[in-house]
């Protein structure tokens, strides 16, 4: 690999930087933005339903076609970021996000609603193909699953902040202002974004220490990889697999966990806020926990692929009992239980979307994460699917909520089978 050309500092001084720190909290504040946006319409899924006369299979098919245009985009956003960068890439799928998240507020029909959310699933689609682009671009692989991990927590802070500010904004100035003013403020970060992200090459302000960190692993061929390479590795199964399994489960939360507080707990769109925003606090020690530990096993002299597994195994046991949460006595204990397992699954996702930069090229990681993220797209349409027909036939979350219980240790099965050593794809 080519050494650094800025001149190299002594003594004290020459300590590894922390500007790659600062790409990872404008792609946490990103991620805020693009759960608000997500998960808006879950907390207005009463209000609308009531106005609109929807069932569970008409909010079902909300979620389907989001996810159906997600799935789609997540692929294409994959290969788009590899071929233009994590700059433009994310910028533009950002762009396109914001404006679908606006546009609801202009619906009045089922039609409409489907049409934002066709249009939202374009744009949100690129956003974890961009940012974990992003990722391996600017963090070493020791540090990958740590760096994944915090900018991914910016998920949970947006589900946080969403039953938050939502019931605020309807109380006050109806359910169309909901979208508008969450979009506009939005907006104010993508010139942020664009002023501030380039390569770590190509940053100015990068001191030659933390470019020769974040340079430490072995260089990667050169040249392109074509998807037609792709599709043939396990490796990119075993991501694709993964995800397949446990994406559904985090889309079952995000969609239909106020539903649930409301016909078990009798909560409504004033009392929401302080469970959800417990689940996802939960969360969030998660995703930072489940980052930071296999990142200090690899510290520990562990080899990545059991520093990952032996995480995502903790993970995948602590997620269990969520089987029983639609039993519990008390709200409470159901918070509690329900807030673990997307804790677990926070904890498992991170080390997960950390293996396609673990094994393949970085000029491939777009590409891996977006085949993978749109078979994990595909599930969820499986899921709103199955979650619509439980709720109008059987009327209860238990069948759903077993499910959820049981797919992370068959996903970490599925990444062993096809993957047993996690070792570099020669490709």
């Amino acid at each position: 690999m080519a050494t650094a050309t800025r001149p190299a500092r002594s003594g004290p001084a020459a300590a590894v930087g922390r500007y790659r720190w600062v790409i990872v909290a404008l792609l946490f504040t990103a991620m805020v933005i693009n759960y608000v946006d997500r998960q808006t319409i879950s907390f207005l899924k009463g209000d609308l339903s009531k106005e609109y006369g929807w069932d569970e299979t008409n909010y079902a098919d909300l979620v389907f076609w989001f996810q159906a245009t997600y799935a789609l985009s997540y692929l294409a956003f994959g290969r788009i970021v590899d071929r233009i960068g994590a700059r433009w890439g994310f910028g533009l799928a950002f762009l396109i996000w914001q404006a679908a998240h606006m546009s609801h507020a202009l619906a009045k029909s089922l039609g409409g609603f489907i049409g934002g959310r066709l249009l939202l699933g374009v744009g949100e689609g690129g956003a974890f193909p961009g940012g974990i682009k992003a990722m391996a671009e600017w963090f070493p692989k020791k540090e990958r699953a740590f760096a994944t991990g915090l900018f991914n927590a910016g998920t949970n802070i947006g589900a946080i902040v969403t039953p938050l500010l939502i019931p605020a904004v309807v109380l006050a100035f109806g359910w169309r202002a909901a979208f508008v003013v969450t979009g506009l403020g939005g907006l104010l970060w993508l010139p942020i974004w664009l002023l501030v992200y380039r390569t770590p090459r190509q940053q100015k302000s990068l001191s030659a220490a933390e470019l020769a960190h974040i340079e430490s692993d072995p260089a990667d061929p050169p040249g392109k990889v074509l998807w037609s390479v792709l599709l043939r590795q396990r490796e990119t199964w075993a991501y694709a697999i993964g995800k397949f399994l446990i994406d559904p489960v985090w889309w079952m939360w995000l969609f239909w966990l106020p539903d649930f507080f409301g016909k078990r707990y009798h909560l409504d769109l004033k009392t929401f806020g302080p469970p959800v925003v417990a689940v996802y606090l939960l969360s969030d020690v998660g995703s930072i926990g489940g980052g930071w530990l296999s990142s200090r096993f690899i510290k520990a002299g562990w080899s990545i692929n059991r520093a990952r597994k032996t995480t995502m195994l903790i993970c995948a046991v602590l997620a269990l009992p969520v089987a029983f949460a639609a039993q519990a006595s008390s709200l409470w204990l159901a918070v509690g239980i329900i807030g673990i397992a997307t804790a677990a699954h926070q904890g498992f996702s991170a080390n997960l979307y950390t293996l396609p930069g673990d094994v393949f090229p970085r000029s491939a990681v777009g590409s891996v994460v977006g085949i993978g993220g749109m078979i994990g797209a595909i599930g969820g349409m499986v899921m709103a699917k199955y979650a619509g027909f439980v709720l109008d036939r059987i009327g209860v979350y238990t069948p759903i909520f077993v499910v959820a219980a049981s797919v992370y240790l068959l996903a970490l099965l599925a990444i062993h089978l096809l993957s047993p050593k996690l070792e570099p794809v020669e490709i």
